[in-house]
């Protein structure tokens, strides 16, 4: 699991003051609203940084990141997410798991047969649809056919009579 989670990417500068707009993602934007402190993510390495919070929309927020003063400062954060670590990252119900702690799950049925790892999750408005080695497996996030997860183990089981039913197989 990684010890950071990507809460919003910077897609550009915003104004002339040096500051960004994020595009979200998260489900809840207003996990923004009264954020200080973050970690910037830019070219694979991560640092603090304070923050303050200019707007908050559902589909964009507006930040601006201590010691980015300029356009010219905030161009260069184009392209970088902004991150929390796992101490400050939001509560999940139940069932429910961050996006970065599914890829790489290796995916099996209760028949025993391998599937492959999941490489993506897609949002869908309904429901979110996992999406195993690239395509060759998509599968709707339902608890009717997932038997288990094992974040911690690196396994995804799914209920295989469910499966054949639900499942867009590739072959």
């Amino acid at each position: 699991m990684t010890e950071y989670l990507r809460v919003g990417f910077i897609a550009r500068p915003h104004g002339l003051k040096g500051a960004v707009k994020l595009d979200p993602l998260t489900d809840d934007v207003n996990r923004f609203k009264g954020m200080q402190e973050a970690y910037l993510e830019l070219h694979g390495s991560y640092a603090p940084v304070q923050l303050s919070v200019l707007s908050c929309r559902p589909d964009a927020v507006v930040v601006h990141l201590a010691g980015y003063e300029t356009v010219e400062d905030a161009q260069t954060l184009r392209g970088g997410f902004l991150c929390v670590d796992r101490a400050h990252a939001a509560r999940l119900p139940a069932y429910t798991y961050f996006i970065a702690d599914l890829i790489g799950l290796k995916v099996t049925d209760t028949e025993g047969t391998a599937y492959g790892k999941v490489t993506d999750v897609l949002s869908t408005g309904a429901n979110d649809v996992y999406v195993v080695d690239g395509g060759r497996l998509m599968v709707p996030a339902l608890k009717k056919v997932i038997e288990r997860v094992d974040v911690n183990g690196g396994e995804m089981v799914l209920k295989a009579e469910v499966l054949r039913e639900v499942g867009l197989f590739a072959d």
